[in-house]
């Protein structure tokens, strides 16, 4: 249970933190969240996959342990988006 509490936090930071430097690189709000949902989901999703089950048995097999810590790091990504869009009402320019 430990494990999942730090691998929910290290994720939520991580992204966080991932998606706050891309969105002051590339001025784009909400750029870290679409980035998760289309390439980094899909490569967990692909790299647990059992080819020797069905496909229903593999979407089945991921228990709330693999699933907090992805949805954790969706919530930093959009954390970080909602940070950079109140610094720039904020009136701070180089973000």
């Amino acid at each position: 249970m430990v494990q999942l509490i730090v691998a929910m936090v290290l994720f939520f930071i991580m992204m966080f933190g991932i998606g706050f430097i891309l969105n002051m690189l590339m001025k784009t709000t909400w750029f870290p969240i679409y980035l998760f949902i289309i390439v980094l989901l899909p490569l967990m999703i692909w790299g647990t996959w059992d080819k020797s089950i069905t496909f229903s048995e593999n979407f089945t097999s991921f228990t709330f342990v693999d699933v907090l810590p992805a949805i954790t790091a969706l919530v930093g990504a959009y954390v970080s988006g909602w940070t950079i869009q109140a610094l720039r009402r904020g009136g701070y320019k180089m973000f």
